[in-house]
This record gives C-alpha cells, structure tokens and sequence, in this order.
C-alpha cells in the first residue's frame, strides 16, 4: 500500500465510529487440543462443590451476565462481537472483524444475531469461534477448554486496583486497538496483561456471582429452554399475523409499509407483562409453522421469488437502552391502521417491485397510499421513529450523529395546514428529486453521488419555495396553526434531541434552555430520515454507503432548520442562520448553495419584541402547551421562585442545587462527562432522587465530516439538568446526601480544569476502581426500570470515564 493509501485510510478513520472494546478477551479461534493443564487454570475449589441439579441459565446466570457483562458486550459494539445478553449470543461466540469499520472499500458481510445464521454450524462457517467448551467432557474440561471461564477466572486471581484511577495499562478509549486472545495463547495473554479479566476495567464479581457462573460452565453451559408467548400475547400474534397477511393487493402494500417501519422495533402487544417484546420478521413459513427468517440487509430488500409471510417472533436477549425503541400493538392500534390505510377509497392496481432503486424510494414504492394517512401514521409516534435514527441499527454512530446539535427541539408542520407537503400529485413529480443515496447501496464514488443528489435537493426545495413564496404573510399567533399540536393529545408533537458524542437519546416535551437551533418537519422530510438512517443503514456498508448517509443527512438536518427560520422575521433569519454556521455557507461554492430566496419572502408578521427568536419559542411552548408537558424550571426558570408546583421541601432543595449547576457555562466545561448520573441519597434508596446532567457542547458549524474537535466552539458549552436518567451510555456517576448537595452545587460551579474535577472526583465521584461501583449501578438501573417499566434497558458501560 503506497504512503499516501495509508493517509487516505487514516483521513478515513476519523469520519466514522470505530468498534469500542471492553472485555478485551472475548475472542478466540478455532479449537484446537486442549492446553497444558495447571492447578492454577482450573478452580477446583468450584468444582468441589459443584450442586447436584442444573444451574439455571435463566433465573441465575442471565441476571449475573446482564447486571455485570451485557453492560459492554450487549450490540454491534461489543468486543469482537460477543453478545452476552441471550444464551444464542453466547452460543454463537465472538469473531476477530469489527462490525464498525468506516475505512472499509467493500461492504462486509452482515453478521446479525438471529438473522444471519440459524445453528452453530453456520456460525462457524462465517468465522464465529467458541467461548464455551464445544468438544465435550467433564466439568474440568469444561472449565479448561471455556475462554469465557478462563477470563473470568483471571479476574479472580488479579483483581484490579480498588482505588484511584485505573493505571495506563487499560486502554480505554474509543479507538482502541482490539485485542483477542485465544485459548491456545491465553497464558502469553495472561502473562502480559494479568488484570485484563473480566468484567474489564470494572470492578470484580462478588463471589457468589463468579461461583455461580463458574459452576454453570463446569456443568456444560446447559441451554434454557426458548420462551414460548405469554397466555396474553398468544391471541394477539394469531390476529395481528392474520391481519398483515391479507390477500389484497391493497393489504400486501399497507403490510409493506408498516413493515418497513416496524422492522427495528421491540414490539410489545398491551396486556402483556412489560417486559415481554418480540420482532416482526418476514417468514418462509406461514403462521403456525416455525419461523424461517428471509435474511436481507434491508427491510426492502428483494425476499425473492418464494412466498413469504410477515410473523412475530419473541424477542428474549436481556434488553439494552442504547438498541430498545418500543412500539405497541393492540386492538386500538389495528382500528388505527384501518382508518388510516384500508377505510380510504384508493387502487393499487400492482405491487412495486424491490429493486433497489425504486424499493429504497417510498414516495415512489407506497405512492397509492395517501400521504396523509402516511404522515399520520409516522406523527403517532413520532418519538418511536426519531429514535429510530437516534438509536436505531447502529447502537451509536458519530457519522449520522455529528450533523445534529448537541440539543435541539423537533416540531412537526400540522398535517392540516401543510397542504403540500401531503399532496399526491406534487409527491409524484417531486418523487426523483427525493431519491435517497442508500439506492447505490455500497458505492465508492463519493463526490459524483453527492452532487448528483445535492441538485435533485435543489430542485425539490425550489419547488417548495415557489408555493412559499405564493402564500400571503400570517400574523404569529395565526402562524402557529402550522405546527401540529398533537391534537392536544398527542406528547408525540414536542420532543426533545440530546446528543452525546455518538450517541443520542430523545425526550418527550420542550426541555432545556431555549437551543441555539430546532427543526420543524414536514411528511417527505420525516419519511426521508427513515429511510436513509433506518430502513436504508447498512452498519456492514462500506465507506462511500456511510458517507454519502451522512452527508445526505446533512441536507435533511438544514431543511428542518430552515422551517423553522421561515417562520421568523425577514430581518433576523440571515443572522440567525449564519449563527449556525459561522458562514460557512456564505464559502460553499455556487452549485452547492440552496435556492435562497425564500430568506427574503416574508410569511410571518406581528413579532413585538427585539429577540424574535426567544419570542418564537414563547409562542411554540404556548401552541403546545397542552402537550410539551410541564415547563421546565431546573434549566428555564420563568419566574422566581422556580421550584416546580407541588415540589416537596426535599425535592424543591434538590432542585434549587441541580439549577445553579444548569446556569454553568463556558470553556472551562470542557472537563466534564457528556452525560453524569446523579444520585442524591435522602435516607430510604427507594426516595432517593436521580438526576442527569448533560453537556451540550458547542461548535461553529456542523457541515464538516471531519473530528468534531476540529469545529468545537467551547465558549458555547452549557450544561442541562433533568430529573430522572437520560441517554443510553453514563459516563460517570456521582452520588450525593441531601445535605451536602449545596456544597456539591458550589464546588461543581467551581471547577475550572482538569485538576479541579479529579479533586471534586475524590469528594463525590464514583470511579472504576470504587467497591461501591456495582450497587451504584445497580441503583441506577433500578430506578429507570421502576420509572420506565416499558422503555427501560441496561446502560451501556464502555464510555464509563477513568478519571
């Protein structure tokens, strides 16, 4: 490879997200005769007790796995792609090839978990090698032969420090080299790293829990049986298969659609116990058979000439926050779908095709189903398919993430009063000018693909603005009829976006200070977003499918903004949208610049004061009141005093704290975590409070490709503070008495470098090393299940800081 190959490959590296790797020895390679056996390899002490009777995989060894191991090896990210959070994962063993790899020039072959293969023969056929003994024996071979075991065993025997930061020996950053020993050079491993065991870089299991886990290993990793539905659910699968496999054309289309929006969803049917979820899947096989899934790498992709079925299928790994996005089905739900797709009178005189350039374009594929009845159905649950690009089919992503604000609110235009926007006719003219770049699926050429959508772009907003610029100016109050309320029902019309890094998580309601920045959606942008980050996202794509996703993206993100600069004063939307970019699209050159002159059409009147845009979200908050939820006084006071109604004396003391922290900003937060868990303890842990701090970083534009850093506008930084726990991946957690928390609001106020928040660290912090790290995270987890029973899922550990 010439010098400048490998520049070009490390200039790569940084565009995309790069597997993240804790547990570094979860990796082996195909068996081979078993190693030299030592009295310091087996635990014999175990095996000298072994119990008579099974150990339960179910009841006693996943809750171990979940509590200790899922929280780093639960999604595409794990290390070497071990997923502890189902018996199957486990099974399936783990694989040297990372799945996030941005520099590849060839898409890699998907290696999903339940899709891709059906039995541990084929898993090894793709790679896939042991972490379980495979080639039977008694429980010493067991132990002897299980690098799961042998990992765990080394923890044991070399526990980590238990106080301060971990040594420099742990890598710990995101773009670490992985490491996968085997058990055939497991003792060279050893020797090298002796306190790399698992749970990596964490504290140890409790001896009940390693001698738990040891013991099931011993007996041969027994399997649980597979969860059959629950009483409650078994009816529902059987009406709800029978619904999506109707005969009509009219049916096959609508079952199409919802099944391309529904493929990444966690389903869970109303009645049934909250944690019980399951997938929908396309099937050789009809209802009453086992389920044979069509394996595609899109949801549109072409299942082939055989029939196929649309079935619902348990989904039983142990659930993880960062990949759980939640969507209900019941009888009112099937009602929903009849008035919105079949009562409508329309023919769908023939089924589209799924070749790749018409099936990865919904405006052409589901042309036949009215818009509006589209629309509505992505507005019921708009939080569900936000999510879905937020979270979606890749765990955590920086290259669709780092062209969104670190906060922002998203609105959407009324179905009503956006006439256009729903119109079948101006839909089908437009349908070229809306191809998506996911149609070239894994493509090397990067800038002739750019341009070439970057001009259908440019046609499809001017189309736009010749309509904007024929409609007569509103007055504001008036103009706020073009936001969809929600049918002041609906929580699903204010949501909120934080983003961490590469990471992100959506909210109900207006949260946080006024942003710098919101977008307001209308149906073909809100069916694009799906449909270029979920539905058309190939996590195993190559580096011009992820590129072109991203900057594709880009072009979504400033349409949205620009909906909502349309609705300020003429006067103010230049400076407000070069505020954002720090003119950089002043610099672009002159066939990358969007049609323009509806920056000059004035559409709405009446504003009253000098800061249109503060008055905008006044006006925003007042139009949704009846759904944005309550106002948020930690982070946008009204009007002293600030406590929340109806706030006890101890929650109105925890407030007051956490609301000198939100009025934090500047350079100096450089310091702190993008997002910290905080636990104030008032006496009784099932009264204690959580909280969440979050950093919004700031930066000059987000049109770049490249390292944030690079952009990053520090004197922008703020922080939010909101009750409960928010985002998927802690970073550090704090833990704090009632009665301290004053202290704790000042010291954490003073912080100014790096030195300050190590000392402020050592007062309150929670570090790796701490013995209390287990029951903090524990506590964590408890209190988000007990608030979310439903959308509740493990955090994710492996940005946990070492500070």
């Amino acid at each position: 490879m010439s010098e400048n190959q490998r520049g070009s490959r490390r200039g790569i590296g940084v565009l995309v997200t790069v597997a993240f790797l804790l547990g570094a020895g979860a990796c082996t390679v195909q068996k081979k005769p078993s190693p030299t056996r030592d009295q310091a390899t087996v635990d014999y002490d175990v095996l000298l007790t072994l119990p008579a009777r099974p150990v339960s995989y179910r009841e006693q060894v996943a809750p171990i796995l979940e509590r200790r191991c899922v929280v780093c090896h639960g999604c595409y990210d794990a290390p070497c792609q071990l997923k502890l959070s189902s018996y199957e994962g486990l099974e399936r063993g783990a694989h040297r090839a990372k799945v996030y790899n941005g520099a590849r020039i060839l898409a890699a072959p998907p290696t999903r978990l339940f899709v891709d293969a059906g039995s541990t023969a084929e898993w090894r056929a793709k790679g896939f090698t042991p972490v379980l003994n495979e080639g039977g024996g008694g429980p010493e071979q067991h132990l002897q032969d299980s690098l799961l075991y042998r990992m765990l065993r080394l923890k044991q025997r070399h526990p980590q420090p238990r106080v301060g930061m971990l040594p420099d020996d742990f890598t710990l950053r995101l773009d670490r080299k992985q490491t996968c020993p085997t058990v055939e050079s497991f003792d060279s491993y050893a020797r090298r790293h002796p306190l790399w065991g698992m749970p990596y870089g964490m504290p140890n299991l409790s001896d009940p829990e390693y001698r738990t886990l040891v013991q099931w290993v011993a007996q041969g990793a027994p399997a649980p049986a597979p969860p059959r539905p629950s009483p409650q659910a078994a009816p529902q699968i059987d009406r709800w298969e029978a619904f999506l496999n109707g005969e009509s054309r009219k049916q096959q289309l609508v079952s199409r659609y919802l099944y391309e929006h529904l493929f990444l969803a966690h389903l869970h049917f109303a009645g049934t116990p909250p944690r019980e979820f399951y997938r929908l899947v396309r099937s050789r096989t009809p209802s009453g058979e086992p389920v044979s899934e069509v394996a595609t790498r899109r949801p549109y992709g072409d299942p082939g000439s055989l029939p196929f079925y649309y079935r619902l299928i348990r989904y039983h790994p142990g659930i993880v926050a960062k990949d759980h996005v939640v969507y209900e089905l019941s009888d009112a739900r099937m009602a929903r779908y009849r008035e919105l797709f079949l009562e409508p009178e329309y023919q769908v005189r023939e089924l589209p095709t799924y070749r790749p350039r018409i099936a990865s374009n919904p405006f052409k594929v589901f042309g036949p189903i009215p818009p509006v009845s589209r629309y509505r159905f992505l507005l019921d649950d708009a939080r569900f398919f936000i999510e879905g690009f937020i979270k979606g089919p890749v765990c955590r992503g920086q290259v669709a993430l780092n062209v969104i604000d670190d906060q922002f609110w998203v609105m959407f235009f009324d179905p009503v009063k956006d006439v256009i926007s729903v119109d079948p006719d101006f839909l089908e003219r437009m349908s070229d000018y809306l191809q998506l770049p996911t149609d070239r699926e894994s493509h090397l050429r990067l800038l002739s693909i750019w341009t070439d959508y970057w001009q259908r772009q440019k046609r499809y907003i001017a189309a736009k603005e010749d309509y904007f610029k024929g409609m007569h100016a509103e007055d504001l109050k008036h103009a706020m009829s073009y936001v969809w309320d929600g049918d002041g029902r609906n929580p699903n019309a204010a949501l909120t976006v934080f983003r961490h890094f590469d990471s992100a998580s959506v909210r109900f309601g207006l949260v946080g200070d006024y942003p710098e920045s919101a977008w307001i959606i209308d149906y073909p942008m809100f069916e694009r977003i799906h449909y270029l980050l979920v539905a058309g996202f190939d996590v195993y794509g190559n580096i011009g499918h992820q590129l072109n996703s991203r900057l594709y993206m880009d072009f979504l993100r400033m349409e949205g903004e620009d909906n909502f600069l349309s609705f300020l004063p003429v006067r103010v939307r230049r400076t407000v949208r070069d505020s954002w970019y720090k003119g950089v699209r002043t610099r672009l050159p002159e066939d990358f610049k969007g049609p323009m002159d509806w920056l000059d059409v004035e559409s709405v009147i009446g504003y009253r004061t000098a800061d249109p845009q503060r008055e905008l979200y006044q006006h925003l908050e007042y139009r949704l009141a009846g759904v944005r939820g309550p106002t948020d006084h930690l982070n946008r006071c009204p009007a002293e005093p600030c406590d929340a109604p109806g706030a006890g004396a101890v929650q109105a003391h925890a407030d007051r704290a956490m609301r000198r922290i939100a009025e934090i900003d500047g350079s100096h937060l450089s310091v702190f975590p993008d997002v910290t868990f905080l636990r104030v303890r008032t006496g009784a842990a099932s009264q204690d409070l959580a909280y969440t701090i979050i950093l919004n970083k700031g930066y000059k534009n987000l049109t770049s490709i490249f390292e944030d850093e690079e952009r990053r506008d520090r004197d922008d930084d703020t922080l939010t503070v909101v009750k409960g726990l928010e985002g998927s991946y802690p970073n550090f957690f704090f833990v704090v008495d009632q009665q301290d928390l004053s202290d704790f609001a000042e010291r954490y106020a003073a912080i100014r470098n790096r030195v300050d928040y190590e000392r402020f660290v050592g007062l309150y912090g929670i570090r790796r090393t701490n013995s209390r790290f287990w029951p903090t995270a524990e506590w964590f987890h408890y209190r988000f299940a007990r608030d979310e029973p439903l959308l509740s899922g493990l955090f994710d550990l492996n940005r946990y800081d070492n500070r």
